[in-house]
């Protein structure tokens, strides 16, 4: 039994949509203005057109190889089973922490008017026994309508799809009717229009790359897609320009709405009463009760709806992982409604423990972004590989220029990595060290006898991920700063040049034949 072809274009974009429209816009744009002042419309535009254009890389390679969890079966075709666990790993680590973060958020928001969901530790919000429960409750809503119906979950995506995007709208429009100071925008504590370093850091750690990461949602369920050659790329390309403009049109409406007063102790240090969030903080100083009572019922609804996406994508990931052979095949059982459901449970299971006290948002955005743009990194190097193996083969989607493009996707991916500082590099480090247990064990138990480690692949895969922990150690982001800003986009630039010549040169050498294989098994399914 394989999982079915239903996800129309339609129903694919909106998921994709929904999946990066959570929690995101209910912080970001103020945590971008906190660092980077009125430029963080600039770190807007930079993180929707670098995350373009690594998305146009995977719209090639799902449409020409449209499986379930691609983000871990694209390198095992590519480059064997070292790569792809270890990109599978990075991928489904990062995708497992979003729906119980977003539940956390939910309830975070909820705890205004519910005191006894959170109490604070630390000065951070920390679930209560009784939020625990609720998180219980809504963590297994989302399993249950993950796995009960097809119909019932491209419903729901569709109310929440549609409520999501018409507030975000009508709070831009709004804010810009009612409070708009343009003298904000050339204020004397802004940060200068051109602090690359504050703009970058933005991009990274400000939460605007994370609101892009759900693009990857088409990647992994273009294995139950149909009409490939539409669906992929508007689920892929199309909601990353959807959402780039709600996100600019709302760092536009934060910026201008903010009384002057808010910026007299410069943008770093803008606060709101009661820790409400930003926007809910602007409606409420503006007196407009009645988009508060809206904002408050959406800071609900955004991460519930992303937090359902999350959970369907991310069991895809450990389902591939599963049929690989790196996790138990039990992994691999379907339902009646040929839903994984094992995988779905599982990752319940084990996102509940992450309701332990975690850090703040923003800390843990930075961990997420880190370990997501390095599987990124997988989409580019797959797709020049498979132009060279695969020249022949019909594609719906085909990138231009893609030598020039898929170096610059790279480069951009390893550049967000570092952004994410070192702080947050060191912990990826160690995550990737636990995940290289579970390999070992996988392998010392047989269970990857007959496949192709493709030890090659450790030609480019120690060397990137030793030479970008060791260039973040050394940077100019949380690092020594031995190798100081400027100079390290240049020694990026190197770096990613001559580990793109490696992967390409350590691809494995039989892709025809597994491809083909694919394509027997799976494709025509």
């Amino acid at each position: 039994m394989t999982l079915n072809r239903r996800f129309t274009p339609l129903h694919l974009f909106m998921l994709s949509v929904n999946g990066m429209v959570g929690s995101a816009w209910l912080f970001a744009p103020l945590y971008a203005a906190k660092i980077a002042g009125t430029a963080s419309i600039i770190a807007w535009l930079i993180g929707g057109i670098a995350t373009s254009l690594i998305a146009l890389t995977f719209v090639e390679l799902s449409t020409l190889f449209p499986v379930a969890g691609g983000t871990a079966q694209i390198p095992q075709l590519s480059h064997g089973t070292l790569a792809s666990f270890t990109l599978g790993w990075l991928a489904w680590l990062s995708a497992l922490t979003m729906a119980p973060i977003e539940v956390q958020a939910v309830l975070q928001y909820a705890s205004t008017y519910f005191t006894s969901l959170t109490y604070v530790n630390n000065g951070m919000p920390v679930l209560t026994k009784i939020g625990i429960v609720w998180a219980t409750i809504l963590m297994l809503s989302l399993c249950i309508i993950n796995i009960t119906s097809f119909k019932g979950l491209v419903r729901f995506n569709l109310v929440l799809f549609s409520f999501k995007v018409l507030v975000i709208i009508l709070t831009v429009v709004t804010l810009l009717r009612v409070s708009y100071h343009p003298s904000n925008f050339i204020h004397p504590s802004n940060t200068s229009f051109f602090d690359w370093h504050a703009i970058l850091t933005a991009v990274a750690t400000g939460g605007i790359a994370f609101a892009f990461t759900g693009f990857k949602h088409g990647v992994e369920l273009a294995g139950e897609t149909k009409k490939l050659a539409l669906a992929i790329p508007l689920a892929i390309i199309g909601s990353v320009i959807c959402c780039l403009f709600l996100y600019i049109g709302l760092q536009t409406a934060f910026i201008g709405a903010l009384d002057p007063s808010h910026l007299a102790k410069g943008w770093k240090n803008i606060t709101f009463a009661g820790d409400v969030g930003p926007f809910a903080g602007l409606a409420l100083t503006l007196g407009l009760g009645w988009l508060l009572k809206i904002l408050y019922i959406d800071a609900a609804i955004s991460p519930l709806g992303a937090g359902l996406i999350y959970v369907t994508s991310t069991s895809r990931i450990l389902y591939a992982m599963s049929q690989l052979n790196f996790f138990p095949k039990f992994l691999t059982k379907l339902n009646k409604q040929n839903f994984p459901v094992a995988a779905i449970f599982v990752n319940f299971v084990i996102g509940m423990f992450l309701f332990l006290p975690l850090p703040g948002w923003q800390s843990m955005v930075s961990f997420l972004v880190s370990g997501m743009v390095i599987s990124y990194a997988m989409g580019p190097i797959a797709l020049l590989c498979l132009r060279i193996e695969l020249p022949n083969e019909k594609r719906l989607f085909r990138l231009p220029a893609a030598n020039f493009l898929c170096l610059f996707a790279f480069y951009f991916c390893n550049l967000m990595a570092y952004w994410t500082g070192w702080d947050t590099i060191y912990k990826l480090a160690i995550a990737i060290c636990i995940g290289f247990i579970f390999f070992t064990i996988a392998y010392f138990r047989r269970k990857l006898a007959n496949q192709s480690l493709g030890l090659k692949s450790i030609l480019w895969v120690g060397p990137y991920l030793l030479g970008l922990f060791l260039i973040s150690y050394l940077g100019a982001f949380g690092g020594k700063n031995i190798l100081p800003f400027g100079w390290d986009f240049l020694i990026i630039g190197i770096f990613s040049i001559i580990i793109l010549y490696l992967a390409i040169i350590s691809r494995t050498n039989n892709v025809v034949e597994q491809y083909a294989h694919y394509r027997s098994l799976v494709l025509t399914a």
